[in-house]
């Protein structure tokens, strides 16, 4: 049998298989969606991150193969889907596209994104320092809020959560959202074509400490302009929610 290539997408049966693999191991470890959204944070970001290094947060740290076997299937499997989300990245530098995120549906048809947005997050956070470029200035944060919105959305502290969203908005959030990834991808490619170490990085960026996502306290008008920037009214852009890298 043919060796099957470590660029070839996953068949249907094969992400099942995955999907199958991460719902049975473990409540530490991630589903099918946060780990897209993890590796997606990690292959934007501006540092290589190690398989051995990542590789645990997705079955959990405590989780154990069976065999060496099950093992190299279940990594083969992570780095061939790796090598699509990456594959279809770096086609963004050339063409206008996006990478469409995997998102779960409920019994109702909805994708909520929140698995999503919480591996993203996550992903950000094995090298959370080398990330600070992202955050100097408010019109480069403001592409964060999409990731952020969804990954605090029933977060257990108020202050963290931002508004309801009618069914309608979080489509439009979720599309932001693909659209954003699309950015951070090109925002850090500089970094990486460089071969930025996270030593590197942090000595080029100081680390500061950067505040928990709180609500303004000053409410700005619906019809006035957002403050990240963009140019489009409030009501149409982020809506109130201003949130950075914890």
């Amino acid at each position: 049998m043919k060796p099957v290539s470590i660029n070839q997408p996953l068949t249907d049966a094969e992400f099942d298989r995955l999907s199958d693999f991460l719902d049975k191991a473990g409540t530490s470890g991630m589903n099918i969606e946060s780990t897209d959204g993890f590796l997606a944070a990690l292959i934007c970001g501006p540092d290589l991150v190690s398989p051995s290094e990542y590789l645990p947060h997705i079955w959990g740290e405590d989780y154990t193969f069976e065999t060496t076997k099950k093992a190299s299937d279940i990594t083969m499997l992570l780095m061939r889907h790796w090598n699509t989300i990456s594959n279809a990245l770096q086609r963004t530098l050339k063409v206008p596209d996006v990478y469409l995120p995997v998102l779960l549906e409920d019994k109702d048809g909805v994708a909520h994104g929140n698995d999503w947005a919480i591996g993203f997050m996550r992903g950000v956070k094995i090298h959370p320092k080398s990330w600070n470029a992202i955050f100097e200035t408010e019109e480069n944060t403001a592409k964060m809020i999409p990731f952020m919105a969804f990954a605090h959305e029933h977060d257990p502290d108020p202050l963290l959560r931002p508004e309801s969203w009618t069914p309608k908005k979080r489509e439009e959030l979720l599309v932001t959202m693909a659209a954003s990834l699309t950015w951070v991808y090109r925002f850090f490619e500089p970094y990486r074509q460089a071969g930025v170490s996270n030593s590197k990085a942090q000595n080029r960026l100081p680390y500061r400490e950067l505040p928990p996502m709180q609500r303004r306290a000053h409410k700005i008008g619906r019809n006035e302009p957002c403050y990240c920037g963009s140019g489009k009214k409030f009501k149409f852009c982020c809506d109130g929610k201003e949130q950075f890298l914890q």
